[in-house]
């Protein structure tokens, strides 16, 4: 039952990523959004809501390593298995905005996660505010200036789905990622139990690669449909949204205590060293884009993470 969980499950994500980024692209050029701006808003926190729920409901149930670990593992997860992933199928190009806005962002939200529970080890409700605020002046800034940049182009092999669609496929889309996610973490919880492993080993491995499988659909799928700008957006977007908008709610809800100093003494430094590492491998082998040497040592370092993590 458990392994059938887990298949119904990837099967759901499929399709629900197909169906989340159809939605998105028929957003972008109905809406005159960027796709950019598209990918880094509407697919990430999308993408996001099997994150939310889980670690939301696991805080209010006293599990506040797993809800910790699965934000701290899917952001390493991103970048490291899903950006690795996607970049041996494809070249990413980067855009001015990626260094101006995104990466920032993306470093300020990590680095103040970090801050808030080096000291006390406690995500306090009044940091979670803190970090809520600042989602919602991201959000601020990706709009502001949507006009810029926008994708003018059809997508390919296909016309623009009129928006009342576009928000049906959006909401068949958002459907499937959770429910699917819900089966898949369902079946890989109930077969690490077997095993009789710990509750961050779960998150960080299992629960933190079952939601961030959305995000590995979203992108993959993106990348064959042509829509790149969407791939790199939504994974960017889905760190950020992780941080602010998932361990931030969840702390207004429920303080996060972390139990398992691993988490502080390891894990956490896993997640800034494969952000931060995004900035120099844009420049490194090839500037200003993505490709498969970069890929590669993404996988490496995601690799070696789950290697120390179960060792």
């Amino acid at each position: 039952m458990d392994l059938l969980c887990i298949v119904g499950g990837l099967f759901l994500l499929m399709l629900g990523g197909d169906a989340l980024l159809k939605a998105a692209v028929s957003f972008s050029l109905t809406l005159r959004v960027p796709k950019m701006v598209i990918g880094m808003t509407v697919v990430s926190f999308a993408t996001s809501a099997p994150e939310l729920i889980v670690s939301l409901k696991s805080a209010l149930q006293g599990h506040s390593d797993l809800a910790l670990s699965n934000v701290i593992g899917s952001n390493i997860a991103n970048l490291g298995l899903v950006l690795g992933l996607t970049l041996l199928l494809s070249r990413l190009k980067v855009e001015a905005a990626f260094y101006k806005k995104d990466l920032p962002i993306l470093f300020v939200s990590s680095l103040l996660l970090y801050v808030f529970l080096i000291f006390d080890g406690i995500l306090q409700a009044y940091e979670g505010g803190l970090l809520f605020l600042l989602l919602l002046v991201f959000l601020v800034l990706m709009f502001r200036n949507k006009a810029s940049g926008i994708a003018h182009e059809m997508p390919e092999g296909g016309a623009v789905l009129p928006l009342h669609r576009g928000f049906l496929f959006f909401v068949l889309g958002a459907v499937g990622l959770w429910a699917g996610s819900e089966f898949l973490i369902k079946g890989a919880i109930n077969l690490a139990r077997d095993f009789q492993v710990s509750e961050r080993v779960v998150g960080i491995t299992l629960v933190s690669v079952g939601t961030s499988i959305p995000e590995l659909f979203a992108s993959v799928i993106a990348v064959f449909r042509g829509e790149k700008a969407i791939s790199i957006g939504n994974l960017i977007g889905s760190n950020v949204f992780n941080i602010l908008a998932v361990l931030g709610l969840t702390a207004l809800f429920s303080p996060v205590r972390v139990l398992d100093v691993d988490l502080i003494e390891k894990d956490i430094y896993w997640m800034l060293l494969v952000t931060f590492l995004i900035l120099p491998l844009s420049w490194v082998f090839s500037k200003k884009q993505f490709a498969a040497k970069e890929g590669l040592i993404l996988l490496f370092i995601y690799l070696s993470f789950i290697i120390q993590t179960l060792v």
